[in-house]
C-alpha cells in the first residue's frame, strides 16, 4: 500500500492518506477524499510503500484522488478570497440579529462544495438552530457549527508564535493538552504571563515538551541545602541553573560562587 501525509482543513491537520496516483511529490497540492467530502490538501511527506503486515504502517483516513490542477487551484483561491469572507460576514450579521452569545471565529468551505463549517466561541451551550436553518437556506449546503476554545482559535487564526517559528499547533500537534502552571514553576520560568503565554493566551506548549528534559537534568543536581565539597572548601547549595548544570554555593565566609556540577562533590560521593 502506498501512503503519504497530507496537511488539510482549516485546522491544518496532518494525516496519512492512500496515494494511488503516481508521480506525487512532497510540497504539491492535491485533492483528497475525507469523511467530510472532497478537500484541498498539501503533501507534507513523500509517498511511501508499506506492506499490509507492517506493524508501523499509519492508518489511512481517506484517499488522495489526484494532483491539483490549475482549475482546482483557481477554485481554491476563489473559496479563500471571496466565498469565505462573504459567508463570514453573513453569519456574523445573523448572530447579531438573533442576539446569540457567541463569537464567530472562522468559516471553512470545503473544496467539494457540499459542506460549510462555522467555528465559534461561547461560554456555554448556544441554541443556534434558527441560525443553521437560515445558513442552509442561503447557501444550500450542509451546515456544521463547531464550538472551539481559545487554543483552537490561535490554531485557526495565528501563524507565528513569540519564538518566531510557526505555531506548533499548526504544524505537528494533533491534540492540544492542558499545560499546568506547576510545569512553568518547576522550570524556574518567569511567571510573567506575557513571557510564558502563547498566541492563545494559555501557557506555551513548549513548556510541556521540555518538562521531561528538565526533570532529567534536575536529578543530576544536588538539592538546595545540601552540603558539598569544592576546591574552596565546604559550602551549602543555595541555587541551580538546570540547563547550564551549574550550582550556586554559599561558603562559610558568606560569599557565594557559581560552580560547574563536575567541580563539586556531595556527601554521598565522598
Amino acid at each position: 500500500m502506498r501512503r503519504a501525509a497530507v496537511r488539510y482543513g482549516a485546522m491544518e491537520n496532518v494525516t496519512y492518506f492512500d496515494a494511488q496516483p503516481v508521480g506525487l511529490r512532497r510540497g504539491e497540492s492535491v485533492i483528497i477524499r475525507t469523511d467530510r467530502g472532497l478537500e484541498w490538501g498539501e503533501l507534507v511527506s513523500d509517498v511511501r510503500e508499506w506492506e499490509d503486515s507492517d506493524a508501523g504502517a499509519p492508518e489511512a483516513k481517506g484517499d488522495i484522488l489526484r494532483k491539483a490542477t490549475k482549475q482546482d487551484a483557481q477554485r481554491q483561491e476563489e473559496i479563500l478570497a471571496s466565498l469565505g469572507e462573504e459567508e463570514f460576514k453573513y453569519c456574523r450579521e445573523l448572530i447579531r440579529n438573533y442576539q446569540l452569545p457567541m463569537k464567530l471565529v472562522s468559516v471553512e468551505h470545503l473544496f467539494g462544495g457540499n459542506k460549510m463549517i462555522f467555528f465559534f466561541m461561547a461560554d456555554g451551550r448556544v441554541d443556534f438552530r434558527a441560525l443553521v436553518k437560515d445558513l442552509a437556506k442561503q447557501y444550500r449546503r450542509r451546515i456544521e457549527m463547531r464550538q472551539i476554545g481559545v487554543r483552537d482559535e490561535a490554531r485557526l487564526l495565528g501563524r507565528v508564535g513569540p519564538c518566531g517559528r510557526e505555531l506548533c499547533c499548526r504544524t505537528f500537534l494533533k491534540e492540544l493538552q492542558p499545560i499546568p502552571m506547576k510545569i512553568a514553576k518547576s522550570q524556574k520560568s518567569t511567571l510573567d504571563p506575557a513571557k510564558i503565554s502563547g498566541r492563545c493566551g494559555r501557557l506555551k506548549c513548549c513548556l510541556n515538551f521540555e518538562d521531561a528534559l528538565y526533570s532529567e537534568l534536575r536529578q543530576k543536581l544536588p538539592r538546595r541545602g545540601a552540603t558539598v565539597q569544592t576546591s574552596r572548601g565546604e559550602g551549602v547549595v543555595v541555587g541551580h541553573e538546570v540547563f547550564e548544570q551549574t550550582v550556586d554555593v554559599r561558603f562559610l565566609d558568606g560569599t557565594e560562587e557559581r560552580l560547574a556540577l563536575e567541580d563539586i562533590r556531595t556527601e554521598t560521593e565522598q
